[in-house]
């Protein structure tokens, strides 16, 4: 790993064994993009890099020469209006009107390790001779406004992390009406562009599209990442697939409005952008004044898109995510909200929780509805006090009672929301996002609180601070179930209501920061009507996110495959529920709910008293299987095998770190008659060992045999069952018998 400046030829060499990044000072003083990609040899001079030519219609930098066109060279952060008509990354709004910005080089420095960003989710290192930190700072001489481009260079894998802050040292205010974390022209077009979309209930199901001239993008205008889109794209050549070929993955770690772009100009170069969306984004910078852009993670490999996914899991399980449970194997737990809704009291739960630890189950979850006025979605949130009576000796008499069983005690918050119907509503009307003399739009019957305002963030901060330090409470689910609308904050002038969105998740992050803090045991899951907030800005503070509301095994497939792409197994929560399914009333096997959301973090969504006997025992050796491997399902190197988006079968496997063991997760939606024989390649395994590979589940444990790892990988595991040909009497013992929403484990040791 290393960063090399050539002070004679203005070039800097970000490199390490996977990757180069190379950069260089243009003649105009600008910072020019010259390569990204597998790893070339240091030398002196890359200028055969900066390609220029004199084009009709061109419009140039210095009079009297037709070279130097900014239109049609590669930039670190490009301007518009100034030789440049691309999409620029940043955009700067001056007291005379004017939007045209010059950053020139002014110096650089370079330090071990990874500074922080201030009030931001970011990743982070442990020890300096983990990364490496360019930091330009490049002047706008007329403005006097300083911008500090910062680019991360980690030691191991094919890793950088860009952000930009920018300072006004000039004498006059300015608004910063675009700020980019991540500019990144590329030198062709030959790029499959993959987003990660879809709505409540399908989140980040897979779209792929050829890059084509002109602009692609995803993003969100919601007031948080989004289920529609996710701050995660992939460009990948043509012919790469999951083991092989040149791929790049771009993710923003921010969990509220962004842009992810791509734009493909005539001459078929590509500028990716990535950042806080512009749409309604307004940053005052008076003299002395500074704005931080969030972080945008770059990982380039020529290996396929499994091991940029690995790149990532790795980077985000253990330098994004932190503190007691970031390397922790996650409690199994029982929800109550699909077993109850808000239709309980207290007996009521204490017989789900019986029945739980009965089974192994080793953390009782208490969902909405435990609070105020709360026995519908129309009242009561904002109100974090227990309603006694429902709960005669409130959470903290709950808790105790859940301990005493011999689990811990988790429960839900809904802190960011209020309803009107509520008593903290009628002491603070102004403390809700909305605009004077306008319509107030409500979502779920809710209403956004003003997270811009410090003193409502110390209000909520203050509730739940109370309730967690009273009671004995081990988890949170933080829920957030409506989109912002009617974006104005009584506490901000009109010069600054442009900041309102971000301020907002700076709220949302500092809330996250101080409880965190002050209860560091407590294991945090994000959630936000299920996926719409699962980014990796929230990581940063919970290590796990609930993934989605639907928690069907068939539509967890699509969701599961699509979150692995950029988010870690141990992210994911995954939990087992009722049949026939709340979201979209499939009956599937008990086997296969559990076997799809083994795959995550795992737990169950529904009230076990209501199971049939031999269904008990099912659950109970279902947890047995997650106590044992579930250090290996989470915290193991993840391959996909089989994609849901392209046909019946999904396949994928997790391998240890030793390639000692791996558990592989066989999925089939629709069974068929007379079926092809099917063999399953794995990756990952070793391959000069000798694996025992066995059947778990519904197969209880039978031998499937002991093969070597490349007869594992280059012949594959015979997934044959009998759907294959006839089920004749006495031919079938031991077979595998197939149905519609079938699946197996098979353990590898």
């Amino acid at each position: 790993m290393s960063i090399v400046f050539n002070e004679k030829n203005q070039t800097f060499h970000l490199f390490n064994s996977e990757i180069s990044y190379i950069m260089a000072v243009l003649p105009n003083g600008n910072m020019g993009q010259y390569y990204f990609g597998k790893r070339i040899h240091e030398k002196d001079d890359y200028s055969c890099f900066l390609e220029m030519v004199p084009r009709s219609m061109g419009s140039y930098v210095f009079e009297g020469e037709r070279t130097l066109s900014l239109e049609h060279v590669k930039q670190e952060y490009g301007v518009y209006g100034s030789s440049d008509y691309r999409f620029p990354a940043v955009e700067i709004l001056q007291e005379n009107g004017s939007r045209i910005s010059d950053f020139c080089y002014k110096s650089h420095t370079v330090t071990a390790g990874k500074p922080k960003l201030k009030g931001l989710p970011a990743t982070y290192t442990e020890k300096d001779e983990e990364a490496e930190t360019l930091t330009l700072l490049l002047e706008d001489k007329v403005t006097g406004i300083e911008l500090e481009l910062l680019y991360t260079l980690f030691a191991e894998g094919g890793i950088i992390a860009r952000s930009a802050r920018f300072v006004n040292h000039g004498s006059r205010p300015v608004h910063l009406l675009k700020a980019m974390s991540l500019c990144l022209d590329l030198p062709d077009c030959e790029y499959d562009w993959i987003q990660f979309s879809g709505a409540w209930a399908r989140e980040r199901h897979v779209k792929t599209r050829r890059l084509e001239q002109g602009i692609q993008s995803v993003g969100s205008m919601r007031g948080h990442s989004s289920h529609e889109h996710n701050p995660f794209i992939i460009l990948k050549r043509p012919t790469a697939d999951e083991f092989q070929g040149e791929v790049i993955g771009f993710s923003l770690v921010y969990s509220g409005n962004f842009l992810a772009q791509a734009e493909v100009d005539t001459h078929d170069t590509t500028r990716v952008l990535m950042g806080i969306h512009p749409e309604c984004f307004d940053w005052k910078l008076d003299p002395g004044e500074d704005f931080q852009t969030p972080e945008a993670v770059m990982v380039y490999t020529d290996r396929g898109m499994n091991d940029m996914s690995q790149t990532f899991h790795r980077l985000y399980q253990k330098r994004l995510a932190r503190g007691y449970w970031r390397d922790r194997v996650r409690p199994i737990l029982i929800n109550n909200w699909e077993a109850t809704y808000m239709d309980f009291n207290e007996e009521k739960l204490l017989r789900i929780a019986e029945k739980a630890k009965e089974s192994g189950i080793e953390l009782f979850v208490l969902d909405d509805g435990w609070f105020g006025a709360r026995r519908n979605d129309t009242a009561g949130l904002g109100d974090w006090k227990a309603n006694t009576d429902l709960l005669p000796g409130g959470i903290t008499g709950l808790a105790r009672k859940i301990e005493e069983m011999g689990m811990k005690f988790g429960l839900w918050f809904e802190p960011e929301m209020v309803n009107k119907n509520s008593d903290l509503y009628r002491a603070h009307p102004d403390w809700i996002l909305a605009v004077p003399e306008r319509h107030q739009s409500q979502g779920r019957y809710q209403h956004v609180l003003d997270f811009s305002r410090k003193e409502v963030v110390d209000y909520i901060y203050d509730s739940m601070a109370e309730i967690l330090g009273n009671a004995e409470v081990s988890y949170v689910k933080w829920d957030m179930n409506r989109s912002i609308t009617e974006c104005w904050s009584a506490a901000l002038p009109a010069d600054r209501q442009g900041e309102t969105f971000h301020r907002y998740i700076l709220g949302v992050y500092d809330l996250y920061e101080r409880l965190t803090s002050a209860f560091p045991k407590v294991l945090f899951e994000s959630c936000a009507s299920g996926g719409a907030r699962f980014d990796p800005g929230l990581l940063y503070y919970a290590p796990q996110g609930w993934a989605s509301d639907d928690s069907d095994a068939v539509e967890r497939l699509k969701i599961q495959y699509g979150t692995s792409y950029c988010y870690p197994i141990s992210s994911i929560g995954a939990h087992v529920s009722a049949s026939p399914n709340h979201q979209v009333m499939r009956s599937t096997p008990l086997s296969t709910r559990a076997n799809v959301a083994c795959f995550g973090t795992f737990g169950y969504e529904l009230d076990l008293n209501r199971l049939t006997p031999e269904e008990q025992e099912e659950v109970k050796h279902q947890i047995e299987f997650m106590k044992k491997y579930r250090g290996l399902l989470q915290f193991g190197t993840f391959y996909r095998l089989k994609s849901p988006f392209e046909g019946n079968i999904t396949a994928w496997m997790v391998v240890s770190q030793d390639r000692s063991k791996a558990i592989v997760g066989w999925y089939r939606v629709l069974n068929g008659a007379n079926m092809p024989y099917t063999r399953l390649k794995l990756h990952g395994l070793d391959p000069d060992r000798m694996y025992a590979v066995r059947e778990e589940g519904e197969a209880n444990g039978k031998i499937c045999g002991s093969f070597y790892g490349d007869e594992l990988m280059h012949a594959g595991l015979i997934t044959t069952d009998t759907s294959a040909g006839d089920l004749l009497p006495g031919l079938n013992q031991g077979l595998h018998l197939g149905r519609d929403f079938d699946s197996r484990i098979f353990v590898l040791e």
